[in-house]
Parts: C-alpha cells; structure tokens; sequence
C-alpha cells in the first residue's frame, strides 16, 4: 500500500510539474506576442522616408532574423509584417527595387524577399544586383502561380528559394521558420572547423564533426603523418583529413619491403568502392616494415588512424634536410582549417559522404603522374 501511495506521489508530482512548466511557457509565450503587436501598433506610425520614400520597418528585441521584403502592393507587405513580426523576425518593406538595394547596403539583413513583376525594377534584376552587393544574404523570389518558370530560373542567379502567393499567415510563417533553420545549418557548416592534438589513440573517440591531429608528429602537405621513433626510424600512416574524407578504404597496396622512396614519390595506395588515390612518402628512406594486418583488416586505417592503422617504418635517409619541410605545432592547426575550408568549397561531398577519390588526389595529395609512375 506504501508503494502504491509513493507511486501515485510521484506520478502527481511529475503531472504537476509537467502543467506548471507548460503553463509558464504558454504564459511567456503570450506575454512575448502581446509585446510584439504592440511594437507593430506603433512601428507603422514611424517616418523612415528619410532612408526610403515607402520604408516601414518593425524592429523587435532580440529578433530571430532581419528580413527586408520589396513588393509594389502594400497589401502583401502589409502581410509580411503583421505575419511575420509577431513570430519574432524584424522586418523591413519598400515598395520599389532600388530602395531595396540602397537598404542592403546600409544593413544587415539575413533574408531578402523580392517581388518577381514590378514595373520599375523586376525581380530578377533585384536577385542580381542583391547578390552582387551582398553575396551573404539569402535571396527570396515572390511569385504568382503564373511566373513560377521565371521563379525557378533566378534560382541560377542566386536566390535560394521561392514563394508563391496568396499565402496563409501559417503557410509564410513555416516557410520563414524552414529558411532560418536552413541558413543557420549553412552558416555552422562554414565555420571555422574545430582542429586539435590528440594523443595516437585518441583519434578513435573524436567526433565526426572535429578533426584531430597526432601530438608529437609531423605531418606532410599530401597528408601524411611522420613520428619519430626512439630508434632514429619512422613511422607513416594517412591523417584524420584524409580519412574524413574519402570514407571507408576496402584495400591498402603496401610499401615493399627494403624498397627504397624518394620524398614525393607514391608510397602506399589506398583503394575503395569508387577509385584509388596514392599517397606520397613524406620523407626519403627505405621501407623496414609494413602493417601487414591492415591487409586483411583495411578499416583499422579509418577507426585508428594514428595509432593501429600506422602503414609503414622506414630508415629515413636524409632526416635533417627533409624533415624542415614538414608541418608540427600550431602550424599543422591553421593549416589544416584552411585545407578543410577548402575541402568544404572545392569538391562537394557525393551522396555516400566521401568526395571524388580521384579529384581529392589531385588537390589535395599533391602527386604529379610521374610521382605516381
């Protein structure tokens, strides 16, 4: 009987806690639109005509995003605000396209809304020259059914979607709501990527999102990772850049054993479901050992990159005058958010994830086809 009173005290308790916070939500929720209409009561009454002959502008706190709207029917920039202000954006309207521009270039907006078919400056016009001017803000087309192939075609010229009108109040709210989460999710990718050291089996547990470097070793411009050992040798294998990005390796074509390599030459190949790359050997020497177990087990090169997934050891020939050559420290860091940077803009990931095989080689290992002979 206890049991059953304890249990019920504790279904009441998260019952009531669960109402209490719902409430207060709500509550807050209400209070937040109340303020908002009463900033759009009073926003519309201001004189903007010093910056726009037909500017209105609602400013709310803390706005979700700044939206300028261009459209030569007040009704429907009417709309715009009274929709959109009360679900947290501020908003700016004119009703012509160069005032438009004139405005992108005084402030910061995140989104543009342009009218497709206005008398003094089309829409397709005002994509262009807002794209020029600000090639940050995200541009969309208002259109009416009838013009959706032109909507469609300043898709080319820069904008990143379209909407038709009429639209309901919960229709261009949503679509609002969908643009923000879409740039966000853009302008996080576009960050600068997080790097950092690790220790060698630490690459195992770091998250897809970061990249890491091998503490203590050196890395080479085609991606290579060099770590002295106490015996004066070195050891070789692929970094976390390249592994991020080519994805899952379904064989290894190891360095023969006492074969000598030249510093730039192909020293080991990688292959996978659609094509192979070489790496070239970072430094001068001849090959002692090969990780004969990545043979059978190619994955141990992706899950543990500096540690187990090592390719070979070498007896450098040339250690002293080679090794300035290399990347350690902090160096290895900046350099290494300006390659993925570059990855991110340069060759777009397929649909499994992994980039090109053979256009990776050729901007970023660095292997000429007589290396690669």
């Amino acid at each position: 009987m206890t049991a059953l009173l304890i249990l019920f005290m504790f279904v009441a308790f998260v019952g009531i806690d669960f109402l209490v916070r719902t409430s207060l939500r709500r509550i807050r929720e209400t209070r937040e639109r109340q303020a908002r209409e009463a900033v759009l009561n009073t926003a519309i009454h201001l004189d903007f005509t010093h910056e726009a002959k037909s500017l209105k502008r609602v400013e709310v706190p803390n706005p979700r995003a700044r939206i300028l709207a261009v459209d030569d029917e007040a009704v429907v920039l009417d709309s715009f605000r009274r929709i959109l202000v009360l679900e947290g954006f501020s908003v700016d309207t004119v009703e012509h396209g160069p005032e438009a521009l004139g405005l992108i270039q005084r402030h910061d907006y995140d989104f543009l809304f342009t009218d497709l078919k206005m008398p003094d400056m089309d829409g397709v016009e005002v994509v262009k020259a807002a794209k020029h001017l600000r090639p940050d803000i995200d541009v969309v087309v208002i259109t009416g059914y009838g013009s959706i192939d032109t909507a469609v075609q300043t898709l080319q010229h820069g904008a990143c979607e379209y909407v038709q009108k009429p639209f309901t109040a919960d229709e261009l709210a949503d679509f609002a709501k969908k643009l923000l989460i879409k740039r966000e999710a853009r302008i996080e990718a576009q960050r600068r990527p997080n790097v950092r050291v690790v220790a060698p089996e630490m690459a195992e547990v770091v998250s897809a999102s970061e990249f890491c470097v091998p503490g203590g070793a050196f890395l080479s411009t085609g991606h290579a990772w060099v770590r002295i050992e106490p015996e004066g040798q070195i050891r070789v294998g692929i970094d976390d850049f390249v592994r991020k990005a080519l994805g899952p390796v379904k064989s290894v074509v190891l360095p023969e054993r006492g074969k000598t390599f030249r510093q730039g030459e192909t020293l080991f190949t990688l292959k996978g479901a659609t094509g192979e790359v070489h790496v070239a050997a970072p430094l001068s020497g001849r090959i002692e050992h090969d990780n004969a177990g990545l043979l059978t087990d190619p994955g141990e090169l992706i899950h543990s990159p500096y540690d187990r997934g090592w390719v070979c050891l070498m007896t450098p020939s040339d250690l002293a005058g080679e090794l300035p050559a290399l990347k350690i420290g902090q160096p290895v860091i900046d350099w290494y958010q300006d390659e993925i940077t570059r990855l991110r803009t340069a060759d777009a990931p397929q649909a499994t994830g992994a980039v090109d095989w053979s256009s990776f080689e050729k901007q970023f290992l660095g292997l000429s086809d007589h290396a690669k002979a």
